[in-house]
């Protein structure tokens, strides 16, 4: 779980001027009746604009009635889900194309897939056959991203269009995984900030999914509600600790540097990939009943900040430089040698830096009174090879946290850019 900073989200702008008529013909959406009610909280990005920050609270606690307004853009240069802030409740599923689906068949199901989400996105019914789960909400900061996996390219014909940064992870010391809840063809991450439009949304992608792909595995997970806090903080994992200090903020000269791959592809990067992202997926169970034995100063210890604020142990606030030379009175360095926020940081690891965005889980408790619970780690990035494989692989060589923590199941998905208006995610590469 590297450390990495969490930027602020966007502040929802309220609405403003007269109500919008509509005209007696047409039918009421719950778009429109949200519009016209004056909601405030509606966030609006533009064509080619990011909606909020990744992993980032509102700068403003919105009030639990304008929960439902928030809207994300599904049209953009990037697909929502990325930059976006964390919401309350996620999804994670990957498919497998069915027996005899190929190419053909795998346009046809991102096309109903983008149908579906451009209009779940927008607060509207997801089309025909919708099961009015979410009937009385609006859209509720829902995003739907897609992803391809390693394995997609070959069941497709289109090998040729498959990006050398899909290449394999390679494996690391500290990986237990189990290979049914890895990899697939196709990778959905949903997410929202009420729990039945989430289901909702998960419900229909698997619906329009029909017999042209199977789900291969799928994970249920969960952030702290936008205002449960009374100011706006970096999230808490499952540990207690504070969690993203250092992600790349969207105002840094070099994030979309980091995190996107480019207009014009670089050499041996395919032009389908404009604009888009590499998402790795890992499901890291906590072994908490461990770590809740250990002392405050030991889990501080362990991570190398304070547990109640998420200060460096070396001083200052949560936004503090660490300073990793600092020592005490006897000598010792004030963070552990082996302290994972010394470890992830990326002036440790030759620059590379990765955007986290991740839900908790916990999926019940065991016959022996063990809970199942950890991280959904996702994180974003515009080669994998220079983002997270230095960084995982500097924490398999001496990590204080690996003790504590056991990789359960991994994933690598190409992500494309986003889709234009009248084009579904994945045209260039399924019909270019």
């Amino acid at each position: 779980m590297p450390d990495q900073s969490l930027p602020k989200a966007r502040t929802p702008e309220a609405t403003t001027g007269e109500s919008e008529a509509i005209p007696a013909h047409e039918g009421i959406s719950r778009r429109r009746l949200l519009g016209t009610a004056g909601a405030t909280g509606i966030v609006l990005g533009t064509a080619g604009g990011a909606v909020g920050y990744a992993a980032a609270p509102s700068e403003a606690a919105a009030p639990l009635t304008s929960l439902g307004t928030d809207q994300a853009m599904f049209h953009g240069k990037h697909q929502p889900g990325i930059t976006d802030g964390l919401q309350a409740r996620g999804h994670l599923v990957a498919f497998d194309l069915a027996a005899g689906a190929g190419r053909k068949e795998a346009a046809a199901l991102l096309r109903r897939w983008s149908d579906t989400a451009r209009r779940l996105m927008a607060g509207e019914p997801s089309g025909h056959e919708d099961t009015d789960v979410a009937r009385d909400a609006g859209p509720s900061s829902l995003t739907i991203t897609f992803g391809f996996g390693h394995t997609f390219f070959a069941r497709t014909g289109l090998e040729k269009q498959r990006p050398t940064a899909l290449d394999p992870l390679p494996e690391f010391s500290s990986d237990h995984l189990d290979k049914n809840r890895s990899n697939g063809d196709l990778w959905v991450q949903i997410g929202a900030n009420d729990a039945l439009v989430a289901f909702h949304a998960l419900r229909a992608i698997q619906k329009d999914a029909g017999r042209a792909a199977k789900v291969r595995w799928q994970m249920n997970g969960f952030n702290r509600s936008p205002g449960a806090t009374s100011h706006p903080m970096t999230a808490r994992n499952l540990m207690g600790q504070i969690d993203g200090t250092r992600n790349p903020k969207p105002a840094e000269a070099d994030f979309d540097q980091r995190i996107f791959v480019p207009e014009k592809p670089e050499k041996g990067e395919p032009a389908w990939m404009a604009n888009g992202s590499y998402a790795v997926v890992r499901r890291i169970r906590m072994l908490l009943d461990d770590w809740e034995k250990l002392s405050i100063r030991a889990q501080e210890d362990v991570i190398g900040r304070r547990k109640s604020d998420g200060a460096a142990l070396s001083g200052g606030t949560e936004t503090t430089a660490m300073d990793l030379e600092k020592t005490d009175a006897q000598g010792n360095l004030v963070v552990p040698i082996n302290a994972h926020a010394r470890i992830t940081r990326p002036d440790q690891n030759g620059g590379a830096a990765m955007l986290r965005r991740p839900f908790s889980f916990h999926d019940g408790i065991d016959s022996d009174g063990v809970p199942d619970a950890g991280l959904l780690f996702v994180c974003w990035q515009a080669d994998p090879l220079r983002g997270f494989v230095p960084v995982q692989r500097k924490l398999d060589r001496g990590d204080a946290l690996s003790q504590f923590i056991r990789h359960e199941s991994s994933g690598l998905f190409a992500v494309p850019g986003g889709a234009a208006e009248g084009e579904y995610v994945g045209q260039k590469l399924l019909e270019g």
